[in-house]
């Protein structure tokens, strides 16, 4: 289902009953989106989902088998696709860069594909690599090739920025540094799209994020929002004693405050709405039962809580 927040006329991307097929396989089964301009939306999932395929249909770097799909108000395919390029920023999920080309000598190679734009210094400024002008990109870090990689796909000031797991494989520090310039993107006014697996991002960046699996859209919503379907703020996770078995999952959603339980690879998950409350209540009704616990830990509900209540998983073993 269609959901969007504002007019139909501020729409950045829009696509209605899109399908993708691989032989036997359907990567992307009836996905529909609407995505207002100025909003950073994620499309969230494991690998396989059609997270990339989605994004690579919208980019225009694929034909879709089935369905609609209109990107700042034009089409693929009917005449406008090198002047609708020019508004757009891409950052595929593996941007290979020539090694042997400085950083200054990069930025300046892409800036020269499109008509109008920032300059060399300017985009060496907003990546705050300034002091790596003139070094080789082979000799720069992992998250100042990504970083520099996303400062490719904002030299032409795009209107609509397209990431492909723009942080995967990066260290807290160098994620969190991208995730700056890409806030710093929005301030301007920009439109980002991006894909991701790591909730923790889509919960900092994002306004709104599609959850998807097996290639359809299973949720949507602002991340508060798809956390709070959950009915409760944190979760309790434990494991007992090796040789010892926890209590049934229909037992433990007596406990006081519990809205929810699951059981994860011998973990036990509770969905609880004050820690206080279950966490004495469940330690004295293990210890009459006799069972030990060899793990215990409470965080947040976070969407990848919200992921594991919709399809039963966790989003890295996927």
């Amino acid at each position: 289902m269609i959901d969007p927040p504002h007019r139909a006329d501020r729409l950045a991307v829009r696509c209605a009953g899109l399908v993708k097929r691989y032989g036997r396989v359907t990567a992307v089964d009836g996905i529909d989106l609407a995505i207002c301009a100025g909003e950073c939306f994620g499309l969230l999932g494991p690998n396989g989902a059609g997270k990339t395929t989605t994004i690579e249909i919208l980019e225009g770097l694929m034909r879709p088998d089935a369905g609609d799909v209109e990107v700042l108000g034009a089409r693929w395919g009917v005449g406008g696709d090198r002047a609708l390029r020019q508004r757009l920023g891409v950052q595929l999920q593996e941007t290979r860069l020539n090694d042997k080309l400085t950083v200054r000598e990069t930025l300046a190679l892409f800036r020269s594909f499109y008509a109008q734009g920032r300059t060399v210094d300017e985009v060496l400024a907003l990546l705050e690599l300034e002091a790596k002008r003139e070094s080789l990109v082979s000799k720069l870090s992992g998250g100042q090739r990504q970083r520099l990689a996303v400062g490719c796909a904002l030299v032409n000031r795009p209107a609509l920025l397209f990431l492909d797991e723009p942080t995967t494989g990066l260290d807290p520090q160098s994620r969190r540094q991208l995730w700056d310039l890409l806030k710093a993107f929005r301030r301007e006014g920009g439109t980002i799209v991006l894909t991701t697996h790591y909730m923790e991002e889509a919960e900092v960046l994002c306004d709104r994020v599609a959850i998807v699996d097996h290639g359809k859209v299973i949720a949507l919503s602002s991340p508060d929002t798809l956390i709070a379907t959950l009915g409760a703020e944190h979760v309790i996770e434990f494991a007992v004693a090796a040789g010892q078995v926890a209590p049934p999952p229909q037992s433990l959603r007596q406990l006081p405050g519990v809205r929810d339980a699951r059981v994860e690879n011998g973990r036990v998950a509770l969905i609880v709405e004050h820690v206080h409350l279950t966490l004495p209540a469940l330690l004295a009704a293990l210890d009459q039962h006799r069972t030990g616990l060899s793990m215990l830990t409470t965080h947040h509900a976070t969407l990848e809580d919200v992921f594991v209540s919709l399809t039963g998983r966790h989003l890295r073993e996927t």
